[in-house]
């Protein structure tokens, strides 16, 4: 059920708002999954693109990003065997709906300084 614009969010579309900047506001989700829209496959490559990151947490996010249904985990079995992720739907869909947000952030938001 769509309300028409203007109308104010419900409790509940708060709360679904809530939860969901719940997933994308725990560090390092954004630039794993910016390094996994990037091509990133393998753990090395998260670790390469993902800048000051340590092993275990990496680790412990992509567990987490899995669990959540952000992220696949497929094991291919060879020798050694080899391990990939990959950003799923769902995180394709999450990405596109950060997009507006990080262009609201663009025109409102002071660059930070480095």
């Amino acid at each position: 059920m769509t309300k028409p614009p203007g109308t104010p969010p419900d409790e509940e579309i708060c709360l679904r708002i809530l939860r969901a900047l719940d997933i994308v506001g725990v560090r390092w989700t954004g630039p794993i999954l910016l390094a996994a829209a990037r091509g990133a496959r393998r753990f090395k490559e998260y670790r390469a693109m993902v800048a000051g990151i340590s092993d275990p947490q990496l680790t412990l996010r992509l567990k987490d990003l899995q669990a959540r249904g952000l992220i696949e985990r497929t094991v291919i079995p060879s020798t050694p065997v080899q391990i990939t992720y990959a950003l799923t739907p769902g995180a394709e869909e999450l990405i596109a709906a950060l997009q507006p947000l990080s262009q609201w952030g663009e025109r409102h938001l002071p660059r930070e300084k480095t």
